[in-house]
């Protein structure tokens, strides 16, 4: 088992996710972590038909995911793991997850929100947990698609 990248993006499962990152990964495994889209029915159905054929699909809370990764419950597939939101992050980090580096893609605005770069908003929240992140040695870099530089998240905050 081997996670290939851990990705925020609010948008969970979509066309670049699918076919770029998937391909580029060689991703085998999609897991979706994420304690609200657990319990909604119908978003959980637009995932698995958003899921590329190649991979196995896993919609899981913060518990379960971390009780499985650190099982090593996958044996050989390559994980590709994709979280809604910043708080989900900590979340997974309070569990012990081992969370050492993340991609950021995209962050939909809100009233509250500032843009960091075109396709990342964030609330004050949202900075205040990114800084914790880290200060707790997790790499943040933001990156859209597979062929743009990877940015560390850093020199925005």
């Amino acid at each position: 088992m081997e996670i290939v990248n851990i990705r925020v993006d609010s948008r969970l499962i979509h066309g670049q996710v699918a076919v770029m990152w998937t391909g580029t990964l060689k991703a085998t495994r999609i897991m979706v972590i994420d304690n609200d889209v657990i319990q909604d029915t119908l978003m959980k159905s637009i995932l698995k038909m958003a899921c590329p054929k190649v991979c196995k699909l896993s919609i899981l809370d913060v518990e379960t995911a971390t009780k499985n990764i650190k099982s090593e419950k996958y044996g050989e597939d390559r994980i590709f793991i994709i979280v809604k939101t910043i708080d989900t992050l900590v979340r997974l980090l309070e569990q012990g997850f081992p969370l050492k580096e993340v991609t950021i893609g995209n962050l939909n605005g809100s009233v509250r929100s500032r843009t960091l770069v075109k396709t990342v908003c964030v609330t004050p929240e949202d900075e205040e947990q990114l800084h914790m992140l880290v200060e707790k040695g997790v790499s943040l870099s933001v990156q859209m698609v597979p062929s743009d530089p990877r940015e560390d998240i850093v020199k925005y905050l």
